[in-house]
């Protein structure tokens, strides 16, 4: 058998939990055919295929099956062994990827993510904005971030920013020409914004007052996929959106937008950060969660109010 370079493991996991050549390659900054060089003097000094191909999708044979299934705890071992050297340094380094859905990524963690790189320097930090649910050890993350606390048992969660609320928001033009909604009830009829979880169910719009809680199922013509577009959707006057009070408060305080049932706006969870509780985190990946405990959420929302 030829010699094999251990970093060709890394690459054959990495192209597999990617899903192809050209996915990976982005994700190590390297070319697709560097990638598929690695592979091929992989398989050959083996002497078996690991990967199927075809011009859509790569997927692992059954041999390959079984050395990734032996692999990854193996590679996990070694990161693991190099995070524990990394404690020798005098400051931490190494990189962070954190996966995360975009209202989250947009309000609290990019900023706290901002201010954190400033007081660690050799720490690198790549963030993935995606609202599906996923294995995070599985796909190489070392955290991730969901709404609310309903997570895997094996998972550490942290409660990560300020509470949280939605606004149901229109604007000036739209309420002149359909009228403004006053209870939940009156929504049906309107023309709201619908959005769809990448999991393919529509957002159910919840609200209470009091001891009485209301489950609205938003009727429109308009369906998108992201809070950013159902956000320009209200703003372009083209119907009632039901969007984190983050997006919808500075155009509130313009009058670009109106905020309509204030006072039906429950309590929710938080966001909150998880990473895997049976791996011992990195020295970086402890610092960043120190900083994120003593972050002060208050401060900072009153620089960026100013």
């Amino acid at each position: 058998m030829d010699p094999i370079r251990l970093d060709s493991f890394d690459v054959f996991v990495a192209i597999v939990r990617c899903g192809g050549f050209r996915a990976a390659a982005l994700e190590r900054g390297v070319s697709s055919s560097a990638l598929s060089q690695t592979m091929n003097a992989l398989e050959e000094a083996l002497g078996i295929r690991l990967l199927n191909r075809t011009t859509r999708s790569v997927f692992p044979t059954e041999a390959g099956q079984r050395l990734l299934e032996r692999l990854a705890p193996a590679l996990s071992d070694i990161r693991l062994a190099i995070a524990e050297v990394d404690e020798l340094r005098d400051s931490p380094s190494g990189t962070l990827r954190i996966n995360a859905p975009a209202p989250a990524v947009d309000h609290v963690l990019c900023p706290m993510v901002f201010d954190f790189m400033d007081a660690y320097r050799e720490v690198k930090i790549e963030i993935i904005s995606d609202a599906a649910v996923i294995d995070i050890v599985e796909q190489g993350f070392d955290a991730g971030v969901r709404f609310g606390k309903q997570l895997a048992q094996d998972m550490i969660a942290l409660p990560l920013g300020p509470a949280l609320r939605y606004a149901i928001v229109a604007s000036p033009d739209y309420i002149k020409r359909c009228g403004q909604p006053l209870t939940p009830h009156e929504l049906v009829g309107h023309d709201c914004i619908k959005r769809r979880f990448p999991g393919g169910t529509l957002v159910t719009w919840r609200f209470a007052e009091g001891s009485e809680e209301i489950e609205v199922t938003p009727t429109g013509r308009l369906t998108v996929s992201s809070a950013h577009n159902e956000l320009q959707a209200a703003l372009a006057g083209r119907g009632i959106a039901h969007v984190f009070d983050d997006y919808a408060e500075p155009h509130v305080q313009t009058g670009r937008l109106v905020e309509l049932l204030s006072d039906w706006s429950p309590a929710l969870p938080h966001w909150f950060l998880y990473y895997p509780s049976r791996r011992l985190p990195s020295a970086a990946m402890r610092a960043f969660l120190d900083y994120m405990r003593s972050y002060d959420w208050k401060a900072k929302n009153a620089f960026d109010a100013r």
